[in-house]
This record gives structure tokens, C-alpha cells and sequence, in this order.
């Protein structure tokens, strides 16, 4: 009886440890419950890119998470649920509880208007690059692999004059031509009034759904045949062509893998920026400053300093590990580039060693273009969309794609217009189309 006494006691005293040890439990927990989630500077970081608005929401979401779990611990413990079953219930909780962060920062986004405002329909092949005009009369520009450039209405849609006078696909006859045009502007129709959609929405279209886009639209305008001043220094393809400030410059980049200054009064070549070690695939300006930027196949982009007549400095930024599709200048001393390898990265020329923020997405990306007083970057992929970011890498929206609107292949490029009270945004792809949009990011959403 002796040992039969010693076992009741000792059960006795496993019970009340383990009763004592679930009370302590139900106790931390009762104490987490009270709390908001983990503590914010391990989420935070002083360095941090995020809004306040979306960490805030990021916060409160893994808090939430954490509580699941400990609940979910606890349960366990207090009953004789076995390993597998356990396991079971931890992979139902995770994939409810990432679901839930998904749909909060889909809704977050899905905030963002985006409207298709106008189609400009009239070239017979794929349009590989956008502009607007920076001056009066402020007009869209087209450049297609059909060998022509259309200026366009961006209000009516109508081809406003053709250019007509290369004899190669975008310049494929390696030239840059400069040309005159003088256009009169149709009256403005009013726009039809369509349902705003959201940048989140899509639906998929075949390609069975693509309209007819043979009409020549542009066989009604006025066609120039013959340009003021051909540009013929390259010995290769010229993908791109800008401007520099004071418009007496202009910058042009190649496929022989060179970037030529030229003047524009004599035609004559001022410098040949040789370095690249594969093809061009881009040039762009600083708007205010003798600063150009160009992209290659070399998976580089060059900064080029002509702001010293007597020093031509050149830096080399090394980041993309594919071809970089384009590099543009955007606010203060910063570079947004694109890339083939699907990233999309934010420079500061004062530190070229890294960037301050990057961009990952599921395509490779072609030419980009930001909207310098909302701070937007506009990504046209390969995969037929196109996607607003903000400068610190935040999502703010899709632009909409279905069997009615939206481009149907590759989009090439894209453009913003800042002070056109209708169409801001401008994007062209292999479809044959140039697509104006209305788009309206709510000041909550570029919160910084």
C-alpha cells in the first residue's frame, strides 16, 4: 500500500503542475492579447521606405498573425492532438493569415483610379516608343516599325501630320532625322463617359478578342517626306534620340554601341561617348542640367557630365544583372532604371554604390517614364501591363486590361503629360496602339 500511496501522490502533484502550467499559459496570454503585435522597431527600421499609413497596417496584420499562433500553441498543449494534426493546423493558419495581408494591401491599392481616356489607331506596326510635346501646341508623337512618325490630337484621337522620310524601322536606317511641323488643332469632342476602373481590376483576353487595326487613319494628314537636318555619325540601328537643355544639342544612342552629341544647327558631331561594351538601348536628358544618361545590353547605365566644357566626366552604375531597357532622370539628384531582369531601381548620383530602393515584378520591364510632380514611375512589361510604383517601391496600381481595353501585346513605352487636364499618362505596344489614361493616385496613397 506504500507504493500504491507514493503513485497517487506523485499523479497528484503531475496534475496540479500541469494544471498550474496551463493556468500560466491562459495568464501570458491573457497579457498578450492586450498587446498591438510585435514591437514596432523590429518591423520599422529607422531607415524604413514605407508610408506611415502602410506600416501601420503591416503591423497591426502580423500582430494579429502572432496571436493566432500562440492561440494555436495553446491549444495544443492542453490537448493530446497529435504532431501531424498539429502541422495541419499550422499550414491553415498561415495560409489564412498571408491571405488576410494580401487582401488588406490589395484594398490599399485597389484605391488608385485609372481610366482609358482615348486609343490613337493608325499605324500598321508595333510602336516602339511615346512623347508629349513639351511645348505649344502640346501633342502626342508615335515613332513605329512601320518607318513612319504620327503627331496626334490627344483630345480627338486624329493623326495630326506623318513623317515619312526614313527608310528604316525607327531610324534602322541609322540616322536621326529633325523635322518642322506646323499643325492646326481639330476642336475637341467630349469624351465619352466610362465607369472609372480600378488599377487592380483585369480580366483575360485572347487574342482572337484584338480589333482590326489595319485602317490607315494617318492617310487623311498631311505627310513630310524630306527632314531639315539628318543626323549620320552611327554605323548601327539609333534606338533613341533626346534633346539637351537649350535645344542647340541633341543626344542620340545606337546599336554600334556608341551615344553621339551632335549640333543641331551644323549637323556636325561634337563627341562620340564610347564605353559601352554591347549595344544601346536608351538615352535620356536632365531637363535642367548638361547631364545624359544611357542604357546598354551590358547590363550598365553611364552618366555623362557635359557640364564643364573642358571636363566630359562619365560614371559607370553597375546593379541589373540583365540588358537595362532605360534610365531617366527624375526629381532632385536621383535615376529610376528598368531591366530585363524585372527589377526597377531608384539611384542617387551622390552614391552610385547602391540603390535606395528597388522594385522586383514577374516581367521584364522596357521604357520607363516618371511623373516628376506626383513622384510616379509608369512600368510597361512584356507581359501586356503596366504598373504604377511610387519612388520609395510602393505599388499603387494596375492599369486595367480586358477584352475591351488595355493593350493586347508588349507594352513598349510610356509617357506622362503632368499638366494635361485629361489624358496624363500615354502608353504604346506591339499592338499597333497608343492608349491614353487618366490617372488619379489619392494623396493618401503618396504619403512618404
Amino acid at each position: 500500500m506504500p507504493t500504491e500511496s507514493a503513485s497517487c501522490s506523485t499523479a497528484r502533484q503531475t496534475k496540479q503542475k500541469r494544471k498550474s502550467h496551463s493556468l500560466s499559459i491562459r495568464r501570458t496570454n491573457s497579457s498578450e492579447q492586450e498587446r498591438t503585435g510585435l514591437p514596432r522597431d523590429m518591423l520599422e527600421g529607422q531607415d524604413s521606405k514605407l508610408p506611415s499609413s502602410v506600416r501601420s497596417t503591416l503591423l497591426e496584420l502580423f500582430g494579429q498573425i502572432e496571436r493566432e499562433f500562440e492561440n494555436l500553441y495553446i491549444e495544443n498543449l492542453e490537448s493530446s492532438h497529435s504532431t501531424s494534426q498539429l502541422s495541419q493546423k499550422l499550414k491553415t493558419t498561415y495560409k489564412a493569415s498571408t491571405s488576410k495581408i494580401v487582401s488588406s494591401f490589395k484594398t490599399t491599392t485597389s484605391r488608385a483610379a485609372c481610366q482609358l481616356v482615348k486609343e490613337y489607331i493608325g499605324h500598321r506596326d508595333g510602336i516602339w516608343d511615346v512623347s508629349v510635346a513639351k511645348t505649344q501646341p502640346v501633342v502626342l508623337g508615335t515613332a513605329s516599325a512601320d518607318h513612319t512618325a504620327l503627331l496626334w490630337s490627344i483630345e480627338t484621337g486624329k493623326c495630326l501630320v506623318k513623317y515619312a522620310g526614313h527608310v528604316g524601322s525607327a531610324s534602322g536606317d541609322q540616322t536621326a532625322h529633325i523635322w518642322r511641323y506646323a499643325v492646326q488643332l481639330p476642336t475637341p469632342q467630349p469624351v465619352a463617359d466610362t465607369s472609372q476602373i480600378s488599377g487592380e481590376d483585369e480580366v483575360e483576353c485572347s487574342d482572337k478578342d484584338e480589333p482590326d487595326l489595319d485602317g490607315d487613319v494617318s492617310s487623311d494628314c498631311p505627310t513630310i517626306r524630306v527632314p531639315l537636318t539628318s543626323l549620320k555619325s552611327h554605323q548601327g540601328v539609333v534606338i533613341a534620340a533626346d534633346w539637351l537643355v537649350g535645344g542647340k544639342q541633341a543626344v542620340t544612342a545606337s546599336w554600334d554601341r556608341t551615344a553621339n552629341l551632335y549640333d543641331v544647327e551644323t549637323s556636325e558631331l561634337v563627341h562620340s561617348l564610347t564605353g559601352h561594351d554591347q549595344e544601346l538601348t536608351h538615352c535620356c536628358t536632365h531637363p535642367t542640367q548638361r547631364l545624359v544618361v544611357t542604357s546598354s545590353r551590358d547590363t550598365t547605365f553611364r552618366l555623362w557630365d557635359f557640364r564643364d566644357p573642358s571636363i566630359h566626366s562619365v560614371n559607370v552604375f553597375q546593379g541589373h544583372t540583365d540588358t537595362v531597357t532605360s534610365a531617366v532622370f527624375t526629381v532632385g539628384d536621383n535615376v529610376v532604371s528598368g531591366s530585363d531582369d524585372r527589377t526597377v531601381k531608384v539611384w542617387d548620383l551622390k552614391n552610385m554604390r547602391s540603390p535606395i530602393a528597388t522594385i522586383r515584378t514577374d516581367s521584364a520591364i522596357n521604357r520607363i517614364n516618371v511623373c516628376v510632380g506626383q513622384k510616379i514611375i509608369a512600368l510597361p512589361h512584356d507581359n501586356r501591363q503596366v504598373r504604377l510604383f511610387d519612388m520609395s517601391g510602393v505599388r499603387l496600381a494596375r492599369l486595367p486590361r480586358s477584352s475591351r481595353q488595355g493593350h493586347r501585346r508588349m507594352v513598349c513605352c510610356s509617357a506622362w503629360s503632368e499638366d494635361h487636364p485629361v489624358c496624363n499618362l500615354f502608353t504604346c505596344g506591339f499592338d499597333r496602339q497608343a492608349i491614353g489614361w487618366n490617372i488619379n493616385i489619392p494623396a493618401l496613397l503618396q504619403e512618404k
